[in-house]
């Protein structure tokens, strides 16, 4: 039976082949694959095999190391941030090699068990499908202990490629980054590619690929990073799925809201009867911690709602959890929320209901920027149906959103309550 090659497997393997090559650098340091596979094999040195997960909180460099070295001990690795957060330490079945916890942004976060062959397929898809080259440049500024972040570390070390690792996202060290090296992919969730697009900020000529996901990428914000230059990849994944699952590319043609384009490598897609997507292939979770999470068919049933047009390109058209019943009708917080972030004056926004007597889900509009409420209103009215358009709109100073940029649902609809227009 072959082998499944694991993040250790790869190393060994980039640095026989390239090792003088870039492995990976941060701002102030670097090492080249034969480097890299020294300092990794010293770290290992110190841990223990075991088939209950090392828990390690960091900086994202730590969170790297540590990594290779636990698959180099064939142990578990949960990274976790530096609040602690985490599912408590217990033994795993054989062959997880990742426990990585869910962001919790639509409830209590969980620990997600994947083994090598999860991560190696998602590697090989992904570099299949944002092509990925021995010399290429991984920008990665998304958090270590989210898969998001984490993935990206897997797919250079099989490609060969480096990965240029930030300690979170910065706009302006990201920019200079992308001034001084050539920098050939990047990830980013919406909001920090907003921030990037009011900074100013253009991209490098050597910049092929820019993997958006973690949130919705509404059609503003797509058409301005399109006019700016930036080669945009929507994306979906999630942490059971070791990360993309689906990723838009020119092929896919014109991008619409929500498209996400096709399933990588050999994953299947579906749709449950209440139109929640299904997935199914190498890259599904062996699991949760303490049990559940894939049917015995083994189709994974998400909490996202989606359709599937006849070339086989995903939409996502939002969470089902979220769904409103506004008057009677079915509302979804997205379909409002991309139709206010087009609105002169809105620089975030996010939609939620509160309970009403007369409306059922009173619409309510979570607004950051100085959009006055009539202007808002007489937007809607030419764009949404009448149980759709907002009821009360709320003007903060920030939404409430995770480390990897998702809107934290259950805190909007606290400040729903609490808030008044």
């Amino acid at each position: 039976m072959k082998s499944i090659p694991s993040l250790a497997c790869y190393l060994t393997e980039a640095a026989t082949r390239w090792p003088h090559a870039p492995a990976l650098r941060t701002q102030e340091q670097r090492w080249t694959y034969r480097e890299w596979l020294a300092e990794i094999a010293a770290l290992a040195e110190t841990i223990e095999p075991a088939l209950h997960p090392l828990i390690v909180s960091g900086s994202s460099l730590d969170l790297a190391r540590y990594a290779f070295a636990c698959s180099s001990r064939n142990r578990p690795f949960q990274p976790v941030d530096r609040n602690g957060l985490s599912i408590p330490a217990s033994p795993l079945p054989p062959g997880v090699a990742l426990v990585i916890t869910t962001s919790g942004s639509e409830g209590e976060p969980r620990g997600v068990m994947l083994s090598d062959a999860n991560l190696d397929a998602a590697a090989v898809a992904s570099n299949r499908r944002l092509p990925l080259l021995p010399g290429d440049l991984w920008l990665d500024c998304l958090p270590l202990h989210h898969i998001g972040g984490l993935s990206i570390v897997w797919r250079c070390t099989r490609a060969g490629a480096a990965v240029l690792l930030h300690e979170g996202f910065d706009a302006q060290a990201v920019a200079a980054s992308l001034a001084q090296h050539r920098v050939t992919h990047l990830s980013l969730v919406p909001a920090m590619l907003a921030h990037l697009l009011d900074t100013g900020i253009r991209p490098p000529v050597s910049l092929r690929h820019v993997l958006v996901g973690g949130a919705a990428l509404v059609p503003s914000l797509f058409d301005r990073a399109i006019d700016a230059g930036w080669p945009l990849n929507p994306s979906y994944g999630m942490s059971e799925t070791a990360a993309q699952v689906a990723t838009h590319t020119a092929a896919d043609g014109p991008w619409h809201a929500g498209l996400v384009g096709r399933p990588l490598g050999a994953n299947e897609l579906t749709l449950a009867a209440d139109g929640r997507i299904r997935i199914r292939g190498p890259q599904i979770m062996a699991g949760y911690v303490g049990g559940g999470g894939v049917a015995a068919d083994c189709w994974l049933t998400t909490g996202d709602l989606g359709e599937i047009d006849v070339k086989g390109r995903l939409t996502v058209t939002g969470r089902a959890d979220d769904m409103l019943i506004s008057g009677g009708h079915n509302v979804h917080p997205l379909t409002v929320e991309s139709c206010l972030a087009g609105c002169p004056g809105i620089r975030d926004v996010a939609v939620t209901g509160v309970p009403d007597p007369v409306w059922g889900d009173l619409v309510v509009a979570l607004v950051v920027g100085n959009a006055p409420p009539e202007s808002i209103d007489d937007w809607c009215r030419t764009r949404l149906p009448g149980a759709a358009r907002p009821r009360r709109i709320v003007h903060l100073p920030s939404l409430p959103r995770n480390a990897t940029g998702k809107l934290e649902r259950e805190a909007l609809r606290r400040l729903a309550r609490e808030t008044k227009s």
